[in-house]
């Protein structure tokens, strides 16, 4: 039952609106003025208060400063005169939530206080939300007893209520994206949105960081926010941070550097107070060698460095993952003999997303039973790791060397379904070289810089 403090001088004008609050299922309390109240607050505890503005000592709007400097959540409504209803106005833009003039009609009121109470319920099923999502996130939720694990998690800590950029490191499936969460939980910032850089094509992905103005492109019809601009004081996550081309690594530069940017195709210049994190699973020592990443870039990204190591290298943590795995799709039948030694003799190269995939299929394969070591995919029941052979052999005829190369990259992107930066994943090049080559073996699409 929502709680409505009433504060007024008059008492008949206390009582007749006590009377139609209780009507509609409000707890009401009163006071005569606006001393009594603040004495009346902590212990009534009230989701709204409806106060008159002119009152002898204290007036309506001082309890309305006093309340809101307090008790922050509070919604207040105002009643004032006619004569006097630039007051109202003034106590608006104090904190309340809205003014009614007197003499008013019941109705109006009652629909103002519902209004206050509905606002008032909103906000407590955001911040519930967000503690829910907080504990959800939260670096303490992190499954990784290790001693690398754990060491990974002290330094998020460490970093999460700072403005630091951060640069997550680590091989794919190892739990960047959930570290960087868990960094942005216990931030206390609003926001967290994620964009893998290398799922989007240049020109999107640009669009997507900085948004555009009407007409910027073909499709262009109306001005889009990009997600610097809508992360606000937030978390902006950039996976696959490596995979970016030359042109947005110099547009990403100067955002890290001045805090500032322009939408595709405009001239406003916009400030952004949104912190950057960012992952990858390449070497970026290497590609800067390479020059296909801007030393200045790696050098402001890297402010913060953070490994998350793989799952071969904290064997500890695979019985408490396993664990988790379990009870997050509701398994209680356990395990069988033999096969959580099964699971931590396997060298895990996809790492946790590979675990926590395995141990989805044996729980559907076994049913209400426990997981059996045949439940497991046979690689892993024999140890073997599913990977092409690292020697090609060279036909007694010899081989076209561009041949060779042309129907790998053919291959790679039939299996990747057409997206040149997965395509280039699995051939171990950047999405940069990818294009160069596809363009020297004249494969469609080497020209569109899209995926």
């Amino acid at each position: 039952m929502a709680k409505v403090l009433i504060v007024d001088d008059e008492g008949k004008m206390r009582a007749v609106l006590a009377m139609a609050l209780d009507q509609e299922g409000y707890e009401v309390d009163e006071a005569d003025s606006a001393e009594a109240a603040l004495q009346k607050v902590p212990s009534f505890e009230p989701d709204v208060v409806v106060t008159d503005m002119r009152m002898p000592g204290m007036s309506g709007l001082e309890l309305l400063v006093s309340l809101k400097r307090s008790y922050p959540d509070i919604e207040c409504i105002v009643m004032t005169a006619y004569a006097d209803a630039k007051s109202g106005i003034e106590a608006m833009r104090s904190g309340a939530l809205e003014y009614a003039a007197k003499p008013f009609e019941m109705d109006e009121m009652l629909l103002l206080v519902r209004r206050a109470v509905e606002k008032q319920t909103l906000h407590r099923e955001v911040d519930r939300l967000r503690l829910d999502a907080t504990a959800r996130f939260s670096l303490e939720r992190i499954v990784g007893p290790s001693k690398a694990m754990q060491e990974t998690i002290r330094q998020a800590h460490i970093v999460a209520k700072r403005a630091t950029t951060v640069l997550i490191r680590g091989r794919s499936g190892t739990g960047k994206e959930l570290v960087a969460r868990g960094i942005h939980a216990e931030s206390g910032r609003s926001k967290f949105l994620a964009v893998n850089c290398g799922a989007l094509p240049d020109s999107l992905l640009e669009s997507e960081l900085f948004g555009h103005e009407r007409g910027a492109f073909t499709g262009a019809h109306a001005r889009k926010t990009g997600l610097f601009e809508e992360a606000g004081d937030g978390t902006i996550f950039l996976d696959e941070i490596g995979d970016i081309s030359a042109q947005l690594q110099v547009k990403l530069l100067r955002v890290l550097q001045e805090r500032e940017l322009t939408r595709v195709g405009g001239t406003e210049v916009i400030k952004t107070a949104a912190r950057v994190i960012a992952a990858t699973n390449r070497n970026l020592e290497h590609a800067v060698a390479a020059g296909e990443f801007r030393e200045d870039l790696y050098y402001r990204l890297s402010v913060f460095p953070i490994v998350v190591p793989s799952l071969a290298d904290r064997v500890d943590d695979i019985p408490p993952l396993v664990d988790a795995f379990l009870l997050q799709h509701h398994h209680t039948a356990g395990l069988g003999d033999g096969v959580m030694q099964r699971l931590m003799e396997y060298s895990w190269p996809g790492n946790v997303r590979e675990l926590e995939n395995c141990i989805e299929r044996a729980i559907i394969v076994a049913g209400d039973g426990p997981v059996e070591a045949g439940h497991l995919p046979e690689h892993i029941r024999e140890n073997r790791i599913l990977r092409p052979p690292s020697v090609i052999a060279l036909p007694e005829e010899g081989v076209s060397l561009d041949d060779v190369e042309k129907n790998l990259i053919e291959q790679a992107l039939d299996r990747a379904g057409g997206n040149k930066a997965q395509a280039a994943r699995l051939l171990g090049i950047s999405r940069r070289a990818m294009y160069s080559k596809m363009k020297t073996h004249g494969i469609a699409g080497a020209g569109s810089g899209e995926d």
